[in-house]
């Protein structure tokens, strides 16, 4: 089972900014699409930003302009840099990476907002 691991969440005050960072094995290849998903207390889980292997990108309206998603292919990297951050973006952030037979999620990292 692939692991893929996510970091850098934490607890900010609102307006603060956080970089989140995803992983995923090296030699892991035929990734088409690498995501960032969130879930709230109570609830369903959000899409929130995409990117292609070719560098297309996709947001959420709510993130829109406050965050950008970018990956580093040499590191089978993905990142989600999170600005003007509001208490309502507190949520576990999750990755997932799909590609061709691949789709492959990681455990999650708590982002809290709060003054």
């Amino acid at each position: 089972q692939v692991q893929l691991v996510e970091s850098g969440g934490g607890l900010v005050q609102p307006g603060g900014s956080l970089r989140l960072s995803c992983a995923a094995p090296a030699g892991l290849f035929s990734i088409i699409l690498m995501n960032w998903y969130r879930q709230a207390p109570g609830k369903q889980r959000e899409f929130v930003a995409a990117i292609t292997n070719g560098g297309i990108t996709n947001y959420a309206d709510s993130v829109t302009g406050r965050f950008t998603i970018s990956t580093d292919n040499a590191k089978n990297t993905v990142y989600l840099q999170m600005n003007s951050l509001k208490p309502e973006d507190t949520a576990l952030y999750y990755c997932n990476v799909v590609g061709i037979g691949i789709n492959y999620w990681g455990k999650g990292t708590l982002v809290t907002v709060t003054s």
